[in-house]
């Protein structure tokens, strides 16, 4: 985890902004930004954060939607789990899209086949079959959106959470010289 003072406030815009995204309506349900968000904010904020930010994501929009169930607790500790094996994965790793990328692609796969291949056969006497067939082209939608957004992103929101520019005016005190008043 890099020394840094802790922004929150940025934190919760990203949370925010995630949210407000999956609340567009006609929107894919598995094209969305929680992961290509979390992934930053996990390394930089660590275990708890890091948890949080996927554990109410869903649990906050399930709410919001009133679609409140069973699968809320399976995708909401799976995403919670995804945000703490982000800490450990990106520890000794760059800021580089790729390694968004790398895990974006593992951790998407794990989650699908985690919440994906459970709910429908435990809760809704589905089988196995038909729940695996449902979900490969939800799968592959997911990969795609996910990959896009950490490629694209992650990086970002890793710099603008880090970013440290102080706010410097054309007549800052630092200029004003005795010699030259």
């Amino acid at each position: 985890m890099e020394a840094t003072k802790k922004n929150y406030f940025k934190y919760i815009v990203g949370f925010i902004f995630c949210l407000l995204l999956r609340l567009i309506p006609f929107r894919a349900p598995n094209i969305e930004t929680i992961l290509a968000t979390q992934m930053p904010f996990s390394r930089i904020y660590g275990n708890v954060a890091g948890f949080s930010f996927g554990f109410f994501s869903i649990i906050v929009y399930d709410l919001l939607t009133s679609t409140l169930g069973m699968w809320t607790i399976f995708t909401s500790v799976t995403y919670g789990f995804l945000g703490l094996w982000a800490v450990q994965y990106f520890k000794n790793k760059n800021n580089s899209s790729w390694t968004y990328v790398k895990f974006a692609l593992m951790s998407t796969l794990l989650f699908d086949i985690v919440t994906g291949l459970s709910v429908g056969p435990l809760f809704f006497h589905q089988s196995f079959l038909s729940a695996l067939m449902g979900q490969i082209p939800f799968t592959i939608f997911h990969l795609i959106g996910n990959t896009a957004f950490a490629f694209v992103l992650s990086p970002a929101i890793y710099n603008f959470v880090l970013q440290k520019k102080k706010l410097e005016t054309k007549y800052s005190t630092d200029n004003l010289n005795p010699k030259t008043i």
